[in-house]
């Protein structure tokens, strides 16, 4: 700097205006990505998840309110009608929300030890829409069910 240059000075408000803006572009950044949660998003989950084979209807049952009066914590049981012997059983159920930012919820491993393919368990959906588990078998069959939730008070971020 030479001697006729003078150093900017920074007022107070400048510095909040910027501090201000920082954060809100922070904020914009951590938003719930509800714009990517579509069907496609969730079949791709589940194509990822059964390397593209076929599902079947069946063998599962998938228990959730009809309407969730809160979308912060919906219950949900899954049971797959299995014999879970050394030679059929259950080794994962997946499950899936279509309208969620991220459409995998959980994933659940079983092994014959479990005795029954069965579990419980809560997630938050942002809002109505279609909850699917889709079971992988011991014999590499995959296994799928699909309800639908209405959800009157939005839960991530609704």
């Amino acid at each position: 700097m030479n001697s006729k240059e003078t150093p900017t000075e920074i007022s107070r408000r400048h510095v909040i205006v910027l501090v201000g803006a920082a954060a809100a572009a922070a904020t914009v950044g951590m938003l719930p990505r509800v714009s990517l949660a579509d069907k496609a998003a969730m079949d791709k989950a589940i194509a990822k998840a059964t390397g593209g084979a076929a599902t079947e209807e069946g063998r599962i049952t998938l228990d959730l309110p009809q309407i969730a009066e809160n979308g912060n914590t919906v219950p949900i049981s899954v049971e797959v009608d299995s014999p879970m012997t050394d030679g059929d059983y259950v080794k994962t159920v997946h499950i899936f929300a279509e309208a969620n930012p991220r459409p995998e919820v959980c994933s659940i491993h079983f092994t014959p030890a479990s005795g029954i393919a069965k579990a419980s368990t809560r997630m938050r959906l942002i809002k109505t829409q279609n909850i699917v588990a889709v079971a992988e078998m011991s014999d590499g069959s995959f296994h799928r069910e699909t309800v639908e939730v209405k959800v009157t008070i939005g839960g991530c971020g609704g």
